[in-house]
């Protein structure tokens, strides 16, 4: 299984990551502005999606939005 961000750069275990898009928080009032970066992202057995944590929040994060920082 290849993982890939918005422009088909490979992702693995442990990269960092920017958002191309401002993301709301399902369950919170947090939304997550563009061009923050995620950093130690962990991979899932969907390709579509990664787990990582922001702010002692776990949350996961569909690749579509994501680029590799």
């Amino acid at each position: 299984m290849e993982v890939t961000d918005s422009n088909g750069t490979p992702l693995k275990d442990g990269d960092s990551v920017k958002l191309i898009k401002d993301l709301k928080v399902k369950g919170t009032s947090l939304t997550l502005k563009r061009g923050t970066v995620i950093k130690n992202i962990k991979l899932t057995e969907d390709e579509d999606e990664v787990d990582c944590r922001h702010d002692k929040m776990s949350i996961v994060l569909r690749t579509e939005f994501l680029q590799k920082a």
